[in-house]
């Protein structure tokens, strides 16, 4: 089974540039991150008539996520637990039915900038950057609950997160950015060492993997790219991982989102 997650930057925006992905990539699930659109106006029938069953968890204008399968999801849920009060829409989740049972939880996780600090150093209540880090701590709850389930499962998609220096092209330009901060970086890894593989650097290692590159400044012909689009998987998920890649090459298409897809195929 083929899972990958791409932060799509719109679906209106990727109508023609997913779709054709789609029909070369052949992946059998696709998590989606900032479709931009409420439920009713996702285009369905173009993953629809390709075989996929479709569902959304959107928001106008903004985030948005979705999952694509062309085999069964049951069991949808959408929305991080934790704060009720929580109307952004970053988090859905499903189990995927086939000879054995995935759960895929796709999230689109806060940037978090403008870092606005107290005196003190710590977040400033109410703020962007308060709000990654919260919400990173009931992403660590529920991941906690995923790996007590001891089935196979991941958390995947947009963490906007540069786990490790090796991560960026120029980490020096990042110190300061919510991406990169001590603090979130501490928060990946606290999710991380719960027992999750991060599946890319279990199977490639080094510098010069990205799987994001800015519109601005020339960013992807310079290859001034950031890596900050991962998939943790549960040991059980991870025993059965067969490869994980990035397909850098969408990012030179016709119409590209600033990210490109990342895939695990999984013997599943």
């Amino acid at each position: 089974m083929k899972i990958a997650t791409f932060n799509i930057n719109g679906i209106k925006a990727r109508a023609e540039a997913l779709p054709n992905w789609l029909d070369s990539a052949q992946p059998d699930v696709v998590l989606l991150q900032e479709i931009k659109s409420v439920d009713e106006a996702f285009p369905r029938d173009l993953f629809e008539e390709r075989g996929y069953n479709v569902e959304t968890h959107g928001q106008k204008g903004f985030n948005g996520v979705a999952i694509l399968s062309k085999l069964p999801l049951e069991d949808v849920s959408r929305g991080l637990p934790g704060d009720e009060s929580d109307e952004q829409a970053r988090w859905i989740e499903a189990t995927v039915v086939g000879k054995q049972a995935l759960r895929v939880c796709g999230l689109y996780l806060p940037n978090g900038n403008p870092v606005e600090l107290a005196e003190d150093g710590s977040p400033v209540p109410g703020g962007k950057y308060d709000y990654k880090l919260r919400w990173m701590e009931r992403l660590r709850t529920r991941a906690a609950e995923l790996l007590a389930a001891e089935e196979p499962a991941l958390m995947a998609g947009d963490y906007n997160i540069i786990p490790q220096a090796e991560d960026a092209k120029r980490p020096e330009a990042w110190r300061e950015d919510a991406l990169f901060r001590p603090e979130s970086r501490a928060a990946f890894r606290r999710i991380l060492n719960l027992g999750f593989t991060e599946a890319f650097r279990a199977r490639v290692q080094g510098p010069g993997h990205y799987s994001f590159w800015d519109y601005q400044a020339g960013a992807w012909n310079r290859n001034d790219g950031i890596r900050i689009d991962h998939f943790l998987l549960t040991p059980q998920a991870a025993d059965l991982m067969r490869d994980c890649g990035i397909d850098k090459e969408v990012r030179g298409r016709h119409k590209p989102s600033d990210h490109v897809p990342v895939w695990v195929e999984l013997d599943i």
